[in-house]
């Protein structure tokens, strides 16, 4: 054999000889506190070891039925603001981006070639009443003369009817007037409604027609404003009788992580027909938006509160275990042991869910650290662990913890508080099906 042999071998010897004592030293002797799954684990001399978790106390409170929908913002009405006249843009009078007011004045057109037709018109008024009058006069006196037989009837009935033409010119030329007042009128560009001009289509100097297809100004309502979204057509009979009966629906618009609150608004009007390429019914909304935190077009996330339900047993979601056993949370123990307890869960949002059956509230569950609990396990308190508020505050689609324990105690007879966790206040809840083992729909 030659010295490069007897090399290699004997590192491969090495590397046998060190994944053997691996082998004997970490694999046949498992950490403290390892385990295969709920209500077993593998043994060891130290499985016995209490094992650090966090715990929280399940409470009695308010949650909410939601149903989520991606949906659109809509500006409540909008307008491609045009010239009603031709002629030259001599003034732009708004900001672009900024509020303007009903009826304000936005652009101006040069109003010289409109004041001359005005007064042109009005002289041909002014002329035609003059005649008018004079041919009044007239038959007034061979009216009079008829009487007295001194003048010949027809010439009479023709007096009559050249006032009766007089007074069908000045009626026209009373119409022609006002036309040239009001497209005098129009030389002043003026907002339709209260509302938010956009970037202006057309300069100062240029040329404007009634015609173009631009117009001046793009000018939107965003105050109150609309948010567009779409239910599944099973939902909507729900929804349109809940609304129909008075009931105030609340909707509130989520940015497109779900996870900030833009605007609370309420349900506003229902479509009267399904949209037969998605089995949705479209629903809209309304937005005060005083604080301008919705912008037309904006995609966003519109949540409906269907119905609010109490007295219910909530835990955070991050207590809910899946496994062998079904769906299970850990209790923890006055001994400071922790106990597989299968429940069934209702209502459930993002951040807490409701249990149906199977536990009730000033339960404390493990919420951290239940990778290596098992069945009976030994548990102590985590360090520095945060206790949750005494109470929780319930705005619109948030949660309420109503009586029971405020999750601040841990189990009597426990040698040290078991750490409790930071309770959040979740905004809303989704429907779920007692036995849908948690799932969001």
């Amino acid at each position: 054999m030659s010295r490069r042999s007897t090399v290699i071998a004997g590192v491969i010897l090495g590397i046998l000889a060190l994944a053997v004592t691996i082998y004997f030293t970490r694999w046949r002797d498992p950490l403290p506190g390892a385990q295969g799954g709920p209500g077993g684990g593998r043994g060891g001399r130290n499985g016995n070891m209490p094992i650090p978790v966090r715990t929280v106390a399940a409470r009695s409170g308010t949650i909410d039925v939601t149903l989520d929908a991606l949906a659109t913002v809509t500006a409540r009405n909008t307008a491609v603001v045009h010239s009603r006249v031709d002629g030259l843009l001599v003034r732009i009078n708004f900001q672009e981006g900024h509020d303007v007011k009903s009826g304000a004045v936005l652009a101006e057109i040069d109003p010289r070639p409109f004041a001359a037709a005005f007064e042109q018109a009005a002289g041909q008024l002014a002329r035609d009443e003059a005649l008018l009058a004079s041919a009044r006069s007239d038959l007034d006196r061979y009216q009079t003369l008829l009487t007295e037989d001194s003048i010949a009837k027809q010439q009479v009935d023709d007096q009559a009817a050249l006032v009766r033409q007089y007074t069908g010119t000045v009626q026209t030329d009373r119409g022609v007037v006002a036309n040239a007042r009001l497209q005098l009128d129009w030389t002043h560009i003026t907002a339709p409604f209260t509302g938010r001009v956009g970037l202006r289509q057309v300069d100062v100097g240029n040329m404007v027609h009634a015609s173009d297809a631009t117009g001046v100004v793009v000018l939107t309502q965003t105050q109150p404003i609309n948010v567009v979204f779409a239910v599944p057509a099973d939902s909507a009979p729900d929804i349109q009788r809940r609304w129909q009966s008075g009931a105030r629906l609340h909707v509130d618009a989520y940015d497109r992580d779900r996870k900030q609150v833009l605007a609370h608004g309420t349900l506003e009007s229902a479509d009267n027909l399904v949209d037969t390429t998605t089995s949705t019914v479209k629903l809209k909304a309304l937005y005060d938006n005083a604080d301008g935190a919705l912008f037309p077009n904006e995609f966003v996330n519109a949540r409906i509160t269907l119905a609010t339900l109490e007295n219910q047993t909530l835990i955070p979601a991050t207590a809910v275990q899946r496994g062998t056993p079904g769906t299970f949370v850990y209790v923890a123990n006055a001994d400071s042991t922790v106990s597989v307890r299968k429940i069934t869960l209702g209502i459930q949002h993002t951040d807490f869910v409701a249990v149906s059956a199977g536990l009730k509230a000033g339960e404390q569950v493990v919420t951290e650290g239940t990778d290596k609990l098992k069945d009976g396990g030994k548990i102590e308190a985590a360090v520095d662990a945060p206790p949750p508020p005494a109470g929780g505050k319930r705005g619109r689609g948030e949660w309420k913890g109503k009586g029971g324990s405020d999750g601040s105690a841990a189990p009597a007879g426990k040698p040290a508080q078991a750490a409790t966790e930071d309770t959040k206040e979740p905004a809303t809840a989704k429907r779920r099906r007692p036995d849908a083992g948690g799932s969001s729909q």
